[in-house]
């Protein structure tokens, strides 16, 4: 069995901001070079997540509305994890849209359904961040 790791560097302007990765992805597969087994996509920090849905702007939106519904960021008094950060309300967001992604790798493509790509969140921006992609198989 084969494995690859790959780590993916990125720096959004904004606290908040949908990046889409498939085709990032899609490049550490073809080095890989592997026709046959699974693709781990995984946020390395607890205030971004991975997620897989439609490449859909009114979508993105949609879940921009709904997490600040369920864990607005402001006041930042409302968070008893707020005090040295302001970021309580990127945690919350994170576990509600997960850590990560993996996907089946068949004939060297990510086995996708309809419509499914690949999306870094970034909830907590303004600094260098990463996501880790681990492949493996044959």
């Amino acid at each position: 069995m084969k494995s690859y790791r790959r780590e993916l560097w990125f720096e959004s302007p904004k606290r908040r901001e949908i990046i889409h990765i498939t085709a990032a992805v899609r490049e550490c597969l073809r080095e890989s070079g592997i026709l046959e087994g699974l693709c781990l996509v995984n946020a390395m920090h607890i205030t971004a997540a991975v997620f897989i849905n439609d490449n859909e702007s009114g979508l993105h939106q949609d879940f921009e509305t709904w997490l600040e519904k369920l864990a607005p960021e402001k006041p930042y008094t409302q968070y008893r994890h707020n005090g040295f950060e302001d970021n309580a309300d990127a945690h919350l967001k994170r576990t509600l849209m997960g850590r990560s992604v993996t996907v089946a790798v068949s004939e060297g493509k990510l086995d996708f359904g309809p419509w499914e790509e690949i999306f870094y969140y970034e909830l907590d921006g303004r600094r260098r961040k990463r996501v880790l992609v681990k492949i493996i198989g044959e």
